[in-house]
């Protein structure tokens, strides 16, 4: 690890029960397995965010997404997957916008599931 990206690390961090998380400069984790239900609270707060049934319904289908498939999902998935759960007006694009205003379902959702910041990413 390059001494440029290593400081960057050591600046970056959700505070977790007293311990320091490692994120990078956008609330990513920079160690997928340092992720926990209570890291997903940090950052939500962190970001102004109170989480819902319906947010860690998302969150867990976007962790669940990635465990199966090795990518995280598109966000014609998450609408797919939750106009079916929820129904048309609850599962659209818009709603889930609406529910993670900090960058949308694959933005916001994935900085909360744990996972890596999607590709194209800036």
């Amino acid at each position: 690890m390059s001494a440029q990206r290593a400081a960057k690390v050591d600046e970056w961090h959700v505070d977790v029960d007293g311990v320091a998380v490692a994120t990078d400069s956008e609330g990513y984790l920079v160690d997928r397995s340092q992720w926990s239900e209570a890291f997903a609270r940090a950052l939500a707060r962190s970001e102004g965010l109170e989480l819902t049934p319906a947010h860690w319904e998302v969150i867990r289908f976007l962790r669940d997404y990635y465990d199966a498939h090795g990518v995280q999902a598109q966000v014609r998935v998450m609408i797919r997957h939750f106009s079916e759960r929820w129904g048309p007006e609850l599962g659209s694009n818009h709603r889930l916008h609406e529910m993670f205003p900090g960058g949308g379902p694959q933005k916001q959702g994935n900085r909360l599931a744990g996972l890596l910041r999607t590709k194209g990413e800036h």
